[in-house]
């Protein structure tokens, strides 16, 4: 399977990481990349992630057969609405959103019936690195993918999208999006909440330098994914 077109939006660990895997098996033609820092774009083509940088996510999607939105699920709204003019009937959609509810009302609200074409993912995977520098095309290996798909997705859009996240060396399954949003709550979306939550208490303490240092490491395996607070770059 190749896809002549593949328009990644939001060229990030996540985003260049597929962009690479894809790269590295042959399974893909050009590479366009969208996203909101120039200069992380010009990085990612500067280091082949990418072979050109479109303005935004219409023009990304312009021609496309494969898009990828690997953004924020905040910014899904704007890019479903960007997408809606630009998508043909065999342009295909995943993404790598960690809650796919939210998600999925996003695609149906501004893609109408191309919602269709929209075949929901969550990569579980990351790094304590972010941006197009720590992307690297064995992100993927060994890591679970899960399909979320929606009821009007055709099964060889399902199975295009299931060979995709394949081709990157991922284990893929399948869920349903109530029933993966529920586990990924309990087992992700809630130690990162406690993991901020702590790294913020202490750092609004009066003593919070004292107590920094003499974190030892037990408080910094556990706040390893609060990583980006203050604490941590000292």
């Amino acid at each position: 399977m190749r896809f002549n077109r593949v328009a990644v939006i939001g060229v990030g660990l996540i985003g260049g990481s597929f962009a690479l895997a894809l790269k590295r098996a042959r399974a893909c033609g050009q590479v366009v990349g969208a996203g909101r820092s120039r200069a992380n774009l010009r990085r990612a083509r500067r280091l082949g992630i990418i072979d050109s940088i479109a303005p935004n996510a219409a023009a990304a999607a312009n021609g496309a057969d494969l898009i990828l939105i690997a953004a924020p699920v905040a910014q899904f709204e704007k890019i479903f609405s960007s997408l809606k003019g630009s998508i043909s009937d065999k342009t295909l959609i995943t993404d790598a959103g960690s809650t796919k509810r939210d998600v999925i009302a996003a695609a149906r609200k501004h893609l109408g019936k191309k919602s269709a074409q929209f075949v929901p993912a969550h990569p579980i995977a990351g790094a304590e690195k972010s941006g197009a520098v720590a992307a690297r095309a064995d992100l993927f290996k060994g890591r679970r993918v899960v399909l979320t798909p929606l009821p009007d997705n055709l099964k060889r859009d399902v199975a295009k999208i299931r060979k995709a996240w394949a081709i990157c060396g991922a284990r893929v399954s399948t869920m349903g999006a109530r029933e993966h949003d529920a586990v990924l709550a309990a087992v992700s979306h809630l130690p990162h909440l406690l993991a901020y939550a702590l790294v913020h208490e202490v750092a609004n303490r009066r003593n919070s330098k004292q107590l920094f240092s003499f974190a030892a490491g037990g408080f910094r395996d556990f706040t390893r994914i609060a990583s980006p607070t203050r604490w941590c770059t000292r």
